[in-house]
């Protein structure tokens, strides 16, 4: 079974800026992209990389795994919207609660810059990113080729394929079975060189942000 794709994303961004006042514009200078890309974000015509992603979510004082919370308000979002977000979670509505999450109820984000996260699990009240994470063959979790830092901490571990990881100044090559950890505010960048995905499990700690 394929994994549930994660609906609206970028309209819970839209509606995370609106209830904190923030403008558009504001936003884009705070994140380091143009206007209209946010934009096309929030409207569903863009999706945006890992790096960028996790700068909106920091801009915002969110995180990352509020992004999979699938309870939204109609005021929102458009009507479209809410029915897709319905179709996707109305089917099993407990599965998001329960402690297993099997193969085909997982809900997955597809980001542009090559990578796929699926959601392992989620504990009430709290701010981890549980994620099986795909690299396809040239993605990296920066378009744009730039490093990037967000709170919390990260450890990862990977299960085929091979990343690149850049920390810093040093980069290292991750095989299946290497594990890694670190701080997520030094900055970092994940690409895939091969030819095969690169596919491992995830987790970041992120720390409250007020």
């Amino acid at each position: 079974m394929s994994p549930v794709p994660v609906p609206a994303v970028g309209a819970r961004i839209r509606q995370a800026r609106l209830e904190r006042g923030v403008g558009l514009r504001a936003l884009a200078r705070e994140v380091g992209v143009s206007a209209s890309l946010v934009s096309q974000i929030e409207t569903g015509k863009s999706q945006p990389s890992v790096s960028t992603l996790y700068a909106i979510t920091t801009a915002l004082g969110i995180s990352v795994e509020a992004l999979f919370d699938g309870r939204e308000t109609a005021a929102a979002v458009g009507a479209d919207t809410v029915v897709h977000a319905l179709a996707a979670f109305a089917a099993d509505p407990g599965r998001r609660i329960g402690p297993l999450v099997g193969p085909g109820e997982r809900e997955a984000l597809e980001l542009d810059s090559g990578v796929v996260w699926e959601r392992l699990g989620h504990v009430p009240g709290t701010d981890v990113d549980f994620l099986l994470v795909t690299y396809r063959p040239g993605g990296s979790s920066s378009g744009s080729g730039g490093l990037m830092r967000h709170t919390g901490t990260e450890y990862g571990y990977l299960t085929s394929g091979e990343l690149v990881l850049t920390l810093g100044f040093d980069e290292q090559v991750l095989r299946p079975g290497d594990a890694v950890c670190f701080e997520s505010t030094t900055p970092h960048r994940y690409r895939n060189d091969g030819d095969v995905p690169a596919v491992g499990v995830w987790f970041v700690a992120s720390q409250s942000v007020q």
